[in-house]
């Protein structure tokens, strides 16, 4: 499977490298905003990923939720209370109740759909539940967005429900809590069929990024929002970063 680039968003080839054990490598270090550029924007708006795009992210990552009526929106709580002048649970929501809230600078509660037309970037899409990703599949699937969607989860079922729904898309695996084993992780995210394993920055270690290369697998770190954050994430060799800011892509290019 394909790693995320912007190469992806442009539906043209992506970029590819052979590592020395003959497996292939990106060539790239990802940069993804997340939430578009929620340091300096309100999370999870299309003014959010616009931003975002302008400022040269290879990709978007963002969350999406089911509203009542069955609609896919991008919020990443499961209620609006911490992102909107409204409260209540996202599932107990109509998507018109959903598009009245202020999500933030008088931004609106954006359909997963608005996203794709606001922006070309690729697109990193977090789904915490089997009704979320299965409607995300059809969507995929219908619009033909394999090789720009990645599909991301901390939930390994979920990650296995989407590959079984939408063959050749790629996944990634959320890993919240401490790694512990690195063997754990490597087994949790290649037994779910995942391309690339996601996790803290603060909590990953040189093993276990050589064991999930030595896996095939890509490693991304999260949220890298400091000088620092970004060395550590090049000593480590991961292959991208999840940031909340903008600057840490211009950075990026000259911390290689």
């Amino acid at each position: 499977m394909r790693p995320l680039s912007r190469a992806a968003g442009r539906d043209t080839a992506t970029a590819r490298g052979a590592a020395v054990d003959g497996s292939e490598r990106t060539l790239t270090f990802l940069t993804i905003g997340h939430r578009g550029v929620m340091g300096v924007e309100p999370e999870n708006t299309l003014r959010s990923y616009l931003r975002a795009e302008r400022c040269g992210m290879d990709a978007i990552a963002l969350d999406l939720r089911l509203s009542k009526d069955g609609v896919l929106v991008a919020v990443h709580d499961p209620d609006v209370d911490r992102t909107t002048d409204g409260s209540g649970a996202v599932a107990d929501l109509t998507l018109a109740e959903l598009r009245g809230l202020d999500a933030g600078q008088g931004e609106r509660v954006p359909v997963f759909e608005e996203v794709l037309e606001a922006v070309r970037s690729p697109l990193q899409v977090s789904v915490d539940d089997r009704a979320a990703a299965a409607a995300l599949a059809e969507l995929v699937l219908r619009r033909d967005l394999v090789s720009r969607v990645e599909i991301a989860s901390a939930r390994e079922e979920v990650l296995t429900e989407a590959a079984r729904r939408v063959p050749g898309v790629r996944t990634a695996l959320f890993v919240r809590s401490a790694p512990g084993d690195p063997a754990a992780v490597v087994g949790r995210a290649t037994g779910a069929g995942a391309a690339t394993v996601s996790l803290d920055i603060r909590g990953i270690t040189l093993e276990l990024v050589e064991a999930a290369h030595a896996a095939g697998l890509r490693v991304t770190g999260l949220a890298v929002d400091t000088l620092d954050l970004l060395r550590l994430a090049r000593a480590l060799g991961l292959d991208g970063v999840t940031t909340d800011h903008p600057e840490i892509r211009s950075t990026g290019r000259f911390t290689a």
